[in-house]
C-alpha cells in the first residue's frame, strides 16, 4: 500500500539531492520575495550562496509562531494575492492568528502528500469517509478532504456538532473511515451507546485521528469501543497542514513526506542540532511551499526520528508520536510533567473512563497539580472501601510515573466537559 513510490521508497542519498536541491531554492525564494526573510537573514550573515549542504541550514535562523503573529496577517506572503486562492489561519486564541496561504501548486502538492499517509493505512477508493472536524479556517478538515479524494474515497464532509446526526449519516451511510479527534472519537462511542442501535448497526473499519494527541493507551481504548484500526498523523497549519507525516499499517512511527519537508531535531533550551535518535523539539523547513514558505520553524513539538527503514518497504524517515509540547509542558514542583504521561497512567486503569482534566494551581510559591478522572459507574462513590482503594491506585501509579504526589479526584460519570474539537485537557489557574 504504497501511493507514490518512487517518492517513498527513494534511496536516502537520492533523496537528499532532492532535499538539498529544494533547500537552496526555498532559501533563494525567501531572500528574494519576502522582505523579512531577507532582512533576518542578511543579520546573520546568510546568503543563499553559503547554503551548499543539508547540514548548512544550521547557519540559517528560526522561525517562530510569534514571527508570523507579528506579520499578521501577509507580511510572510511570497507572492501577491491574486495567486493565493485559499487562506487558513489558527484559532488565535493568546493574540493575533498565524495566517497561511496557498496556491494552486500548494494545494496539489497538499493533497499529495495527504494521498500517501491516508493510502499508507489503508484508506482507499472503497473508503467511505466521514470528516468529523471543523470545517473552516483550520486546515484539518479541507487538507484531509482533498487527499482523500485524490485516492478516490468518498468524503462525507459532517463536519462538527450535532453528534446524534453524524451518527445516523454513520449508520446509514455505512461509513467506514472516520476523521476526528481521538477524544470526539470517545464521545461519539459514548452518545452511539445511548441512541438505542446495536454497534454492529456501525461500519466502522479505520480511524485517521489527529488534531490533539494520542497516546497508545487511547488508542487501545478507541479500538476496544469501535473495533476500528486507529491511526496517526501530524502536521501543522504554519507547515501546511496536515500530511507532513503519518503512519503506515505497521505503526512503528509516522512517516515523513521528506520532499517536501526537511526536519531537524533540537534541544529546545538551547537550539542546538541534535545527534540522529535523539529526542528534541522538532524543526521544520517546508521545501515546496510558494504562498508562505518558511525556515526553520519550530514546532515546539517534542519527538525523535529514525532514519531506518520501515518494514513497509518505505525509506522515508519516521518520527515518533509527539511526546509533548515544549510550551505546554507543566513544571510541578521541579518536575517536568506532559499531560501524554498522565494519560498513558490514566488509559490502564478500570473503574474510570477516559475523560479527564488536569488543574494546575498556586500555593504560595509552589505549583500543585489535580488530576480530575471520570469515574465509569456514579455508584461506586458510596462504596467507601472501594474508591479509596481506587483512589489510592491511581495516585501511586502516578507518582510512579511523574515522581510526584499529584491531588487525584474522582468524579460523576460524564461530569466533564466533551470536546468536538481540539480537547482542552489542562485547565490553569495560577494567575487567579
Amino acid at each position: 500500500m504504497i501511493w507514490n513510490r518512487e517518492m517513498e521508497t527513494m534511496k536516502r542519498s537520492d533523496l537528499q539531492a532532492l532535499q538539498l536541491e529544494r533547500l537552496k531554492w526555498v532559501v533563494n525564494y525567501c531572500y528574494e520575495r519576502v522582505p523579512y526573510y531577507r532582512d533576518k537573514l542578511d543579520k546573520a550573515r546568510v546568503k543563499p550562496d553559503k547554503i551548499k549542504t543539508l547540514s548548512d541550514i544550521k547557519y540559517i535562523p528560526f522561525t517562530t509562531k510569534d514571527d508570523l503573529r507579528d506579520n499578521y496577517p501577509f507580511g510572510l506572503f511570497a507572492v501577491p494575492m491574486k495567486e493565493i486562492v485559499r487562506v487558513h489561519a489558527s484559532s488565535g486564541t493568546t493574540g493575533k492568528p498565524t495566517v497561511v496561504g496557498y496556491t494552486k501548486n500548494d494545494l496539489n502538492n497538499w493533497a499529495e502528500m495527504v494521498a500517501r499517509i491516508a493510502y499508507a493505512v489503508g484508506a482507499n477508493s472503497d473508503s467511505i469517509v466521514q470528516i468529523a472536524f471543523g470545517y473552516g479556517m483550520f486546515t484539518g478538515a479541507l487538507g484531509l478532504h482533498y487527499g482523500l479524494e485524490k485516492i478516490g474515497a468518498t468524503v462525507v464532509p459532517t463536519s462538527t456538532g450535532n453528534s446524534e446526526r453524524q451518527l445516523m449519516f454513520m449508520r446509514d451511510f455505512k461509513t467506514n473511515t472516520l476523521v476526528s479527534t481521538p477524544s470526539y472519537a470517545l464521545y461519539l462511542y459514548e452518545v452511539a451507546k445511548e441512541a438505542g442501535f446495536p454497534l454492529d448497526s456501525y461500519n466502522l473499519k479505520l480511524g485517521l485521528l489527529g488534531s490533539e494527541g494520542c497516546t497508545p493507551e487511547m488508542r487501545d481504548q478507541i479500538e476496544k469501543t469501535w473495533g476500528m484500526f486507529v491511526t496517526d498523523n501530524y502536521g501543522l497549519s504554519e507547515t501546511g497542514g496536515p500530511g507532513l507525516s503519518g503512519e503506515c499499517v505497521e505503526r512503528d512511527g509516522l512517516h515523513i513526506c521528506e520532499d517536501f519537508f526537511l526536519c531537524e531535531i533540537i534541544d529546545p533550551d538551547t537550539g542546538e542540532v541534535l545527534e540522529p535518535g535523539s529526542t528534541g523539539e522538532l524543526v521544520v523547513t517546508p521545501l515546496t511551499k510558494e504562498g508562505i514558505p518558511l525556515l526553520r520553524y519550530r514546532t515546539r513539538d517534542i519527538t525523535r526520528i529514525t532514519y531506518e527503514p520501515c518494514r513497509c518497504g518505505r525509506t522515508t524517515a519516521r518520527m515518533d508520536k509527539i511526546k509533548g509540547r515544549s510550551d505546554d509542558m507543566l513544571i510541578i514542583k521541579g518536575v517536568n510533567v506532559f499531560p501524554s504521561q498522565i494519560e498513558s497512567v490514566l488509559m490502564g486503569i478500570k473503574s474510570i473512563g477516559p475523560h479527564y482534566q488536569l488543574v494546575v494551581r498556586r500555593k504560595g510559591y509552589m505549583d500543585t497539580l489535580e488530576v480530575k478522572v471520570e469515574l465509569t459507574d456514579g455508584s461506586l462513590l458510596d462504596r467507601y472501601s472501594e474508591i479509596e482503594s481506587l483512589h489510592n491506585n491511581i495516585k501511586q501509579r502516578l507518582k510512579a510515573v511523574l515522581g510526584l504526589d499529584a491531588k487525584v479526584t474522582l468524579v460523576e460519570p460524564k461530569s466533564l466537559e466533551r470536546f468536538q474539537g481540539k480537547a482542552k485537557r489542562v485547565l490553569d489557574l495560577r494567575n487567579q
